[in-house]
Order: C-alpha cells, then sequence, then structure tokens
C-alpha cells in the first residue's frame, strides 16, 4: 500500500487496515477549500493496492471539481475499499470503514459508489454521522442517488445534442456502456424520449433485460465503443477513452455517467481533433452528490431538482466557451472549477 502521497495531490491520506473485519482501503481527501471533502466510498476488486490509492486519487480530484461546478459548499474526496475475494462480513467491514470516517471529525463526508449500497451505509451510520445515501425520509432528498445522477446526465445529453445535431435525442441513437443503476435508469430517460438504445454492459444478461424491457439491442462490450450511434454514453468505469479507443468511436457527442472518462489529459485532445463533442464527465454526473449533499443538509427533493437543473446550463457554458476559443472542452472545465476552488481559499484567508 502507498503510505506517503505527494501533498500537492491531497490534502489527506487515510490509509485504512482492520485486520479484525478485513476492511483495506484509503480515504483521500484532495480539498477542503469549499468545505468538508464530499464523496462516496467505492467498492472494487483491483488488481493491486497501488492500483486502488491510484484511482481513489483521481476520483477525489474529481470530485473537488465535480462539487465546485455544481455549486455545492463541499470539497472533494473519495474512499476506496478493496473487496475481498472469499467470504467476509460486509456489515463489519463498513462498521471499520465508519470509525475511519468519525476519526477525521467531519473532514469527509461518505455516500455510495460503484459497488456500495444503502444497507452499507447503514453500517457505517452505525460509527458516524458523516454519511448520507441513507433510507429516504419524506419530503426531504435521500435515498439511492443513481436516478438523480441519470437525470442530470439526460438532461446534459439533451442540452449538448441540441448543440451538436440541433436537435434532442429522439430518434437519435445512443450506445450505452454499462447497465447498472445509473445505466439503467438512463436507458428508461432515454427510450421515453424517443431516444435509439444500443446497449452493452460486462454482465450480458443485464443488458440483456433492459434491452427487452426498453427495447434496442445489444452488442458485447468490446463492441459498443465502434457501435453505429450519434451518442456514447460511457456508464460504467473510468479511462474507456484512450489512444486505442477514441478512433474507433463513431458517435459525434460523448455524454455519460462514469468517472474518469479520459484515461489522460491527451484523450480529451484527441476527441476535440477529430471532432467529437465531448460533455466531462464530472460536470454532467453531479446528479448524485447533489442528492447526497441535500440529504446530509436536511434539504428537500425540490431543492435537489433545482440544481440538477442547473448542470445542462453550465455544460452549455462550457461547449460554447471550447468552440469559440477552439479548445478542448475538458480544459475549459478543469479551469472553471480551479478557479471556483481558488476563490474558495481567498474566501478562507
Amino acid at each position: 500500500m502507498v503510505n506517503t502521497v505527494d501533498s500537492e495531490l491531497v490534502e489527506q491520506f487515510v490509509v485504512i487496515d482492520d485486520p479484525e473485519s478485513g476492511a483495506k482501503g484509503v480515504i483521500a481527501i484532495h480539498s477542503t477549500s469549499l468545505g468538508p471533502a464530499a464523496g462516496g466510498c467505492r467498492f472494487w476488486s483491483y488488481a493491486d493496492q497501488d492500483a486502488l490509492a491510484t484511482d481513489a486519487l483521481r476520483l477525489a480530484r474529481g470530485m473537488t471539481y465535480k462539487n465546485a461546478i455544481a455549486g455545492l459548499p463541499f470539497g472533494g474526496g473519495k474512499a476506496v475499499l478493496q473487496r475481498p475475494e472469499g467470504a467476509f462480513d460486509r456489515a463489519a467491514m463498513f462498521r471499520a470503514f465508519g470509525r475511519a470516517v468519525e476519526k477525521l471529525g467531519g473532514q469527509y463526508v461518505t455516500a455510495e459508489d460503484v459497488g456500495t449500497t444503502i444497507a452499507d451505509m447503514r453500517a457505517i451510520a452505525e460509527e458516524t454521522r458523516h454519511v448520507a445515501g441513507l433510507d429516504k425520509k419524506p419530503g426531504f432528498a435521500g435515498g439511492d442517488p443513481s436516478p438523480w445522477t441519470a437525470l442530470g446526465i439526460f438532461k446534459s445529453m439533451q442540452a449538448a445534442s441540441r448543440v451538436t445535431f440541433g436537435s434532442d435525442v429522439r430518434g437519435l441513437t445512443v450506445a450505452l456502456q454499462g447497465t447498472g443503476n445509473v445505466g439503467s435508469h438512463l436507458a428508461e430517460l432515454l427510450h421515453e424520449a424517443g431516444a435509439k438504445l444500443v446497449l452493452a454492459d460486462a454482465d450480458p444478461a443485464r443488458a440483456e433485460a433492459l434491452a427487452a424491457k426498453f427495447g434496442g439491442r445489444v452488442v458485447s462490450a468490446d463492441e459498443i465503443l465502434a457501435a453505429e450511434a450519434e451518442i456514447f454514453a460511457p456508464c460504467a468505469l473510468g479511462a474507456v477513452l484512450n489512444q486505442a479507443s477514441i478512433p474507433t468511436l463513431r458517435a459525434r457527442l460523448v455524454c455519460g455517467g462514469a468517472n474518469n472518462q479520459l484515461a489522460t489529459e491527451q484523450d480529451g485532445e484527441r476527441l476535440a481533433a477529430r471532432g467529437i463533442a465531448y460533455a466531462p464527465d464530472y460536470v454532467v454526473n453531479a446528479g448524485g452528490i447533489i442528492n447526497v449533499v441535500a440529504e446530509y443538509l436536511g434539504e428537500t427533493e425540490d431543492q435537489v431538482g433545482g440544481r440538477i437543473d442547473l448542470i445542462a446550463e453550465r455544460l452549455g457554458e462550457i461547449l460554447a466557451t471550447a468552440e469559440s476559443e477552439g479548445r478542448p472542452s475538458h480544459v475549459v472545465a478543469d479551469e472553471m472549477a480551479q478557479k471556483l476552488v481558488a476563490r474558495g481559499r481567498l474566501v478562507e484567508a
């Protein structure tokens, strides 16, 4: 496990190693300039601990930018836990993680992410109050954040489609990679809006079930990037847009829910060079964290909906600036986020 990390990458890097429960992972706090670091807990199988730590660092920075552009009074952080092989006591593992969160004294607020559930959040809540994504209370924000994430992506896709194609998604084909919680909700919204679907998932049966429900055709995970479609929507894991995959894309617009879709900064430039519009992931997939933060602050669903309506507006500003200045959209988005974070530091000073 990496035990020391460059201070320029994160403010805090906490290693979790609890022999009794088997919990192993990290909490990476990238920035608290705008408030406590907020970001979910990912539970995944990694090849080794360095790969786990690297993912946490990238995700934490993404949360700083996401929360800043979403206008939330929170900084960015992320927790990543290694999924053990064989049998394990899941509740005990997440209680141990909860104790690690509690030791940070409110500097980090956790929630659901890939591989975690409401039940996991309940276990964490036994040890700390700095957790959201719990059971929903009538009239208030809360519960599964996936539908809100999907809604923000859908509204962003509609806005970006109007810029790219001169129309909304009706009649367009969307190649959807990943049909889990977010992807399945997005598929439903796209189906209702009259879009055509091409679906792929690491679990083909899950994609087949969604196709049976909403129509569309299923292709393999290897074929989805090169599928005949106007829009590519990556909603699985990150780094899917890279030097090898970008030349195979047929879509003219990329807009999806996966975090860290660009394998490197140069891949955003490769998309721009091919004339492919890119909706920066941390801008369009902010609906989930908006819901999580609203739950933590005791806000209502109406307040969540109002913030999500602003996502497409911000994306429009980014795409318009990128077009007028001839720069990749991810660079424009990063600069916008960095200015917001720096402004937070100046206010604190």
